[in-house]
């Protein structure tokens, strides 16, 4: 027979939330506030960069924002808190935001992105690297 065992959050956890809701502005009270509620992987898939972010609970057409400009992808999402009862909430809400550099060839123009089942996929073209001959330069004297 499985039974379901209550676990408190304890003190600690309390206090980290107060700080990050009361002093959101305050870097100290939130070192891992944009890692923690938006975690990405990435990984190459024949001529694509792809990049994954989990976004539970988000509605892609209100709540997401996504940018590319020079080199950098940048994913803006927030989470609106929908409290009914206060009795305890574990869930984390607000503004927050990722950015990762492109790899090298990545075309800016060919952004692509879907959202299913809670995770945000874009994807973007790799351009095939130029690769020039090294060339001889000659220095005046002078």
């Amino acid at each position: 027979m499985n039974s379901l065992v209550k676990r408190e959050r304890g003190t600690f956890a309390d206090l980290v939330d107060w700080l990050e809701t009361e002093f959101p502005a305050i870097p100290a009270f939130r070192p891992f506030a944009g890692l923690q509620m938006m975690r990405v992987e990435d990984f190459q898939d024949g001529d694509q960069y792809v990049m994954r972010a989990e976004l539970p609970g988000i509605d892609p057409d209100k709540d997401v924002e996504l940018e590319v400009q020079d080199g950098v992808l940048t994913i803006k999402a927030e989470r609106r808190e929908e409290r009914k009862d206060p009795h305890r909430s574990e869930f984390r809400y607000g503004s927050f935001s990722r950015s990762v550099t492109l790899p090298a060839g990545a075309d800016e123009t060919g952004v692509t992105a879907s959202y299913r089942d809670g995770i945000l996929e874009i994807r973007v073209p790799l351009k095939e690297e130029q690769k020039t001959e090294p060339r001889r330069i000659t220095i005046a004297k002078g």
